[in-house]
């Protein structure tokens, strides 16, 4: 696999839409950058958050998941509780070619603060917003700027396309629009 170039990520985003819509440099003056840099591309994260909370003391279950267990909140800074996290989403839609393998990391701004950025693989042809889990891992509350850059995207090209893509399979969160929970 091989790691793919400012070139091919612009060609792509303007061509096929792989990236709606695409910033095609990167801006950092006074907001935590975003847009396209080297060998990758900064998502900016989106004003709709899904902050957790224990208020009804609803179990946390991966096969039954409880939407009460968030506040739903529109804003352009999110607080996140000490020692907790939040859902929110990348402005930008992803589509991604059915060869090629997307992973993403955290912004090095957010995570020397104690904000951690995960996220799954983007696989062959899976396309959305993606559904971006930021925890609060310390002691303190913390901020979360909507509209600034959450995390960076890497491409990697497969040395072929796969047998079945996420398409083929009809993954579960293909097409998700706005921040999902998670489904069994």
């Amino acid at each position: 696999m091989a790691i793919l170039p400012d070139t091919w990520i612009r060609d792509q985003a303007q061509s096929s839409g792989m990236i709606e819509p695409f910033v095609e440099a990167q801006k950092r003056e006074g907001v935590i950058s975003y847009g396209l840099s080297s060998y990758g591309y900064d998502a900016r994260v989106a004003p709709e958050f899904k902050v957790f909370t224990n208020v009804d003391s609803v179990l946390v279950d991966p096969k039954d998941f409880s939407g009460q267990s968030f506040v739903e909140r529109e804003t352009g800074v999110c607080i996140i509780p000490p020692n907790s996290f939040v859902l929110a989403r990348t402005m930008e839609f992803f589509r991604i070619p059915r060869d090629v393998l997307v992973i993403c990391l955290g912004k090095s701004t957010y995570a020397r603060c104690g904000i951690i950025v995960n996220v799954t693989p983007l696989e062959p042809e899976w396309e959305g917003h993606v559904t971006l889990e930021i925890s609060n891992t310390t002691p303190l509350p913390a901020k979360i700027y909507a509209g600034e850059g959450a995390c960076q995207f890497l491409f990697l090209k497969g040395e072929g396309p796969p047998e079945v893509s996420y398409a083929d399979r009809q993954g579960k969160y293909m097409g998700q629009k706005g921040v999902t929970l998670p489904r069994l």
